[in-house]
């Protein structure tokens, strides 16, 4: 059937999110014209938030199986297993658009949605981490309104439901002002391999609608999270969510209660899309139909219509299939627990959903087009780089600004100690209760991974504990999409190693501007392909994630910002390292592969203001083999402290070990510059650097850490210092800094108050 696209039927697809093209392929595949309603389903699951149709043909190249995987993509959260009958179901995603025009609900609301999508699986919720990106706070108003009430919309949420927030990043650019990213990571711990699907199945299956009533609240919020933000933007207010954690205390011990009584066959989480995504996905998975009555449906606000109970994003809401005949002990959980739960429709024979208002039936849908059918758009197996992004990596930041004197260094420790991407977030952290359930061993303002500990089926202390971290230098990936991405999964398995855990599994969240420009697929593609190759060099499968595309603001893109999650295994909850050092008169050496470059630098940005040159190159191999090596040797206790080297360099990574230890350091700068003859002062001080780590010791060690490191690939052992007990940094015979003066400075750039 041709599709007749009158000027009408044209701004209601603008309205919509929906292309010309898009629209007539729903006319033919359907044999006639949609009505409104089926239309608006159609905008909200063919959106690049429900449907990936922009990325999902790269998302296959990832490598999703491994030994300890439960559950791979696919499912509402990926499952590792850790042994002795123990799984953990760990996710994140993004809440980047909402956050943009209403930062304090926008940020709530993704706590509350990746939490549901833990819990579905029917894992208990055991931790939280978030990765922030903003505009410059200093300087900016509204980015520190946006910053602010962000962080208390993420407190204030995590802390009302109970579960700790242990860990996270933030970040800060321009390139983030009117387009923030909120990216929300949820861990829970389910037993013996008790998945809850969300496949339905089983025809004359009752639906059961359970949790907070419908509203007008993040209507359409889907299509809005797939479209380019402007300076009008504002006017979507009402596609943002309002949470209410209280109420979603409530359903995960009602839901994980429900489950236990073996009548629960499937479960999803409404989420993006509302009841239209979660009636629809579990229809498609099981392959079956659906039906639903409207009238039926728990509503807030009088004389709703069909679209709006089908598009509404109200929070704390949950759709279960039940097995005939049992529904009552069901029921009766959600009545203990003072919870609405109502029987709306049932599974169908065949592959239609059905859906029912006031007696008419106002959607009549093949499921398979609005989920099968979905567009894929494919824009090229190998995009050239655009030419300005290939002359900005090029540019030689070396030579465009000169080395530092030694009369300078001060001032630029200062500075750098006081720079947003550097100081330390505590201000951001006590937003949170990070030891709500007793199980927080170690938090992000610790250390650069949360540490946890796991409790088995009895709830006694299993002796394991689990490590988790997010992390993307968005610089590196700017300049490099490629080896930045790289960068990014090895940072975060370095994150964990620094604690002593084995690297287990990654969720992403690949945040990118709209890619249907040339230079915005270039990115995407290029670092879906260094997170392929990264990912299978660690043996660190990707169970799943989220993709946030059309992250622009008044057409300007955000860095390209893909977030690694990544999980890691402490078979011991009490073998745990520290970046702190512990005793002084304790040698401080560097490991790994030391070549500090300033491309792409916090360092060099302070200087020019720009990001541009050569991120620091990184060696899969040489990193695969230095991880082994360090987790040996905090396993043996062989080394007091251990931080990896990352943003800011070696000096600010030897002064924050310091400062979290309220001891102080020697830096042996001469001997650093003989062994690397052709480096200046600033690379050695500042630049940064892949595979490389900082560690403390007992001198009587250090001749069998000598010996574990000289067999890794490009590696080196390097004693650069020693810890002294009185909190000063001594350069050489250059220079003594008192650390006060630099701690202020470290702990109170990002106050929030």
């Amino acid at each position: 059937m041709s599709a007749v696209i009158t000027p009408e039927c044209q701004e209601l697809l603008r309205s919509l999110n929906l292309t010309e093209g898009e629209y007539r392929k729903i006319v033919n595949n359907l044999g006639r014209e949609p009505n409104f309603n089926e239309l608006a389903m159609f905008s909200v699951l063919w959106s690049e938030h429900c449907c990936y149709k922009n990325s999902r043909h790269l998302l296959k190249k990832l490598p999703t199986t491994g030994e300890r995987i439960v559950q791979g993509p696919g499912e509402n959260a990926g499952v590792v297993d850790i042994g002795d009958g123990i799984q953990i179901a760990f996710k994140i995603e993004s809440h980047n658009h909402p956050t943009a025009v209403e930062p304090y609900q926008g940020a709530a609301t993704g706590v509350g949605g990746i939490l549901r999508d833990i819990f579905t699986m029917n894992a208990r919720p055991i931790a939280c981490l978030n990765a922030l990106r903003f505009g410059p706070i200093g300087s900016n108003a509204r980015n520190r309104y946006l910053f602010t009430h962000a962080v208390k919309g993420i407190g204030d949420y995590g802390n009302c439901v109970g579960v700790p927030t242990i860990g996270g990043e933030v970040f800060f650019d321009e390139a983030y002002t009117g387009n923030p990213l909120v990216n929300a990571m949820a861990l829970g711990v389910l037993y013996d391999n008790n998945v809850m699907p969300s496949a339905a199945k089983g025809e004359g299956n009752p639906i059961l609608y359970v949790g907070s009533a419908t509203g007008r609240d993040g209507m359409g919020g889907a299509a809005f999270a797939s479209r380019e933000l402007d300076e009008k933007s504002a006017k979507d207010r009402p596609a943002v969510q309002v949470g209410d954690p209280f109420a979603e205390k409530l359903l995960i011990e009602a839901c994980l209660e429900a489950f236990q009584t073996g009548c629960v066959v499937a479960a999803q989480d409404m989420g993006a899309a509302g009841l239209t995504s979660s009636s629809c996905e579990m229809a498609a998975k099981g392959g079956v139909g659906i039906v639903m009555d409207l009238d039926k449906v728990p509503a807030r606000e009088p004389q709703m219509k069909p679209f709006e109970y089908l598009l509404s994003e109200s929070q704390e809401r949950m759709l279960l299939v039940l097995e005939k005949g049992k529904e009552q002990p069901v029921l009766d959980v959600f009545a203990k627990w003072h919870l609405p739960a109502v029987v709306i429709g049932e599974v169908t024979e065949g592959d239609h959903v059905r859906i029912l208002h006031q007696g008419e039936t106002v959607v009549d849908l093949p499921v398979s087009l609005l989920t099968d059918l979905a567009p894929l758009y494919d824009r090229g197996s190998t995009p050239e780089e655009p030419a300005p992004a290939k002359a900005l990596r090029e540019e030689d930041v070396r030579q465009s600004i000169p080395d530092i004197a030694w009369d300078t260094v001060t001032d630029w420790i200062s500075r750098m100690m006081g720079a947003e991407n550097i100081a330390q977030p505590r201000g951001v952290f006590h937003q949170y209760d990070r030891h709500v359930q007793n199980n927080t061993l170690l938090t992000s303002d610790q250390q650069s991974a949360g540490v946890i500990r796991i409790r088995n089926r009895e709830g006694a202390f299993s002796g394991k504990a689990l490590a988790v971290t997010t992390d993307c230098n968005p610089r590196y990936v700017y300049l490099e999409p490629y080896s930045g991405t790289m960068t990014a999964v090895a940072e975060a398995a370095r994150n964990l190693v620094s604690v002593g855990a084995l690297p287990l599994a990654v969720t992403n969240n690949l945040n990118f501007g709209n890619p249907e420009k040339t230079e915005i697929y270039y990115q995407l593609y290029y670092s879906v392909e260094g997170m392929k190759d990264s990912c299978k060099a660690f043996q660190t499968p990707v169970t799943g994630g989220n993709v946030s595309l059309y992250n622009e603001f008044q057409g300007r893109a955000i860095f390209p910002t893909p977030v690694i999650g990544m999980v890691g295994l402490l078979e011991s909850d009490t073998a745990l390292a520290s970046p702190a050092f512990r005793q002084h008169n304790h040698e401080i050496a560097l490991v790994g592969r030391f070549r500090p470059t300033l491309g792409g630098s916090e360092y060099a940005f302070q200087r020019t203001g720009r990001t541009a040159g050569k991120p620091p190159d990184i060696s899969l191999k040489a990193e695969r083999f230095l991880q082994a090596a360090v987790r040996d040797v905090i396993q043996q206790s062989w080394v007091a402290s251990v931080q990896d080297v990352s943003i800011g360099g070696l000096l600010v990574t030897l002064i924050e070990s310091a400062l979290l230890s309220k001891m102080g350091a020697t830096l042996d700068v001469k001997s650093l510059q003989e062994t690397f003859s052709g480096l200046r002062l600033d690379e050695i001080l500042f630049g940064e650097t892949n595979g490389t780590y900082l560690i403390s010791y007992d001198p009587a060690q250090r001749e069998a850490l000598a010996t574990r490191f000289k067999d890794c690939p490009d590696g080196a052992f390097l004693p650069i210092g020693h810890v002294i007990e009185n909190p000063t940094l001594k350069i050489d015979d250059h220079l003594m800094i008192p650390l006060e003066p630099l701690e202020h400075m470290w702990r109170t750039t990002l106050a929030l108050h």
